[in-house]
């Protein structure tokens, strides 16, 4: 039975709308698809099903679970930080200015994004280490050493988590209107008023979206942290490191501190629901 067509005032012939892809469902693209969402929810709802929920309360409350919770929010705050100050400038200098070699900077930039963790850590000691690039220089002018510090955590999380902030201030940046920008130029302010009181007002929930997403991946980061600042408890060991070290000698803590990840997980997810998942 096919649809029938309704005459406009003028005579023309109107076609019914269309509101979806209509036809019988492809089996051949539903069944993988359902695979595929058994592979991603099943280990999910496994460490669920698996939690100590009778003894959870006591064991969030140990000293060693509460410190590593303690130092991941506080690593993971202090690199976003960071992040927000030498990051924010950055996407600003590869939006709006035009200089040689823009691409390879943009492409060096995002290289943290694909490179192993555990690669970053490497590269981070060899530059600022006791005897890197930076790090020998550091040590005998100053006395001051990075590796295996709480301060070393933060600049490993930084590393690993910037490109996401600049990846999503860039892109804001390139989407607003640079028409406000040019009327307070003519206006006479200044390239820094302009930048504070329009530009980060325009950008503003790119920067909170790439601030969520950069906190979210300094919380849960794993190689570069151990291995340019170790993992002793009190000092660096974060709730990622703590997992691998109860997974050994007591899964129930293990998985005690991976339910307390998957619930900031669903968290950031769900504030940033808005700008992805419901999206177009």
């Amino acid at each position: 039975m096919t649809a029938s067509t309704t005459p406009t005032a003028r005579g023309d012939v109107r076609r019914p709308e269309r509101s979806g892809v209509s036809g019988r469902v492809p089996w051949v693209l539903v069944v993988p698809a359902v695979i595929g969402m058994a592979f991603l929810v099943l280990p999910l709802a496994g460490l669920l099903v698996r939690a100590p929920w009778s003894t959870l309360t006591q064991r969030l409350a140990e000293p060693q679970v509460l410190e590593a919770l303690r130092l991941s929010l506080v690593t993971a705050t202090a690199a976003t930080a960071v992040c927000l100050l030498l990051g924010v400038p950055l996407a600003w200098l590869l939006a709006r200015v035009a200089f040689p070699g823009r691409r390879l900077v943009r492409a060096l930039v995002t290289v943290p994004l694909v490179l192993p963790p555990v690669v970053g850590g490497v590269a981070l000691l060899l530059v600022l280490g006791r005897r890197g690039l930076i790090g020998q220089w550091l040590d005998s002018a100053f006395g001051v050493t990075l590796p295996f510090t709480t301060t070393g955590v933060v600049i490993a999380e930084a590393f690993v988590a910037m490109p996401f902030l600049v990846i999503s201030v860039e892109g804001a940046l390139r989407a607003a209107d640079q028409r406000f920008e040019e009327a307070a130029a003519t206006l006479g302010a200044s390239r820094w008023t302009v930048f504070r009181r329009v530009t980060l007002p325009l950008i503003a929930p790119g920067v909170v979206a790439g601030a969520v997403l950069c906190w979210a991946r300094a919380l849960g980061e794993f190689g570069a942290t151990i291995t340019f600042a170790g993992n002793f408890p009190g000092r660096t060991q974060t709730m990622p490191l703590a997992v691998y070290l109860a997974l050994e000698t007591e899964p129930e803590a293990a998985i005690v501190l991976s339910l307390v990840l998957l619930a900031v997980s669903v968290i950031i997810l769900a504030c940033l629901r808005d700008r992805w998942v419901n999206s177009p």
